[in-house]
């Protein structure tokens, strides 16, 4: 696959899309928006991390080069989402790995490929979770 073409998934494309749209900003405005706020903290001089024509790109679902933490961080804050939402999206993306949480949300696991799992080992998955919670909480 070359680069501009459709990317397979379109987790962090999709929550750029939408939330974009909730916020009514244009490329050009996130653009602005997306600085780390690791780096914005230390000082006036920190620079956006991503440039217009890729946050259009991504959010348009073709193939752009995988983000790093801070250029993920920055786009968290220019979102004005938790980094860990932009994290698990991009990390499904980009890798595969799906962020997977117990039902009563207290327990959290990557695994890869997890969506295209059947039914019977994605229940696998979960009673193991449920079961290391049980253990981590001595009962």
């Amino acid at each position: 696959m070359t680069a501009g073409e459709s990317q397979e998934r379109t987790d962090l494309s999709d929550l750029v899309a939408s939330r974009m749209k909730e916020l009514e900003l244009s490329y050009r405005r996130l653009e602005e928006l997306c600085v780390d706020p690791e780096v914005e903290a230390a000082g006036p001089a920190a620079e956006p991390l991503w440039k217009r024509g890729t946050l259009e790109n991504l959010a348009k679902r073709r193939r752009i080069k995988t983000p790093d933490l801070p250029q993920l961080r920055a786009l968290a804050a220019g979102l004005q989402l938790e980094l860990d939402q932009v994290r698990a999206a991009a990390g499904a993306q980009f890798l595969g790995i799906d962020t997977v949480w117990s039902a009563d949300g207290k327990v959290r696991a990557l695994v890869a490929g997890f969506r295209e799992m059947d039914p019977e080992d994605q229940d696998k998955v979960l009673a193991l979770m449920q079961s290391r919670r049980r253990i981590r909480r001595g009962g």
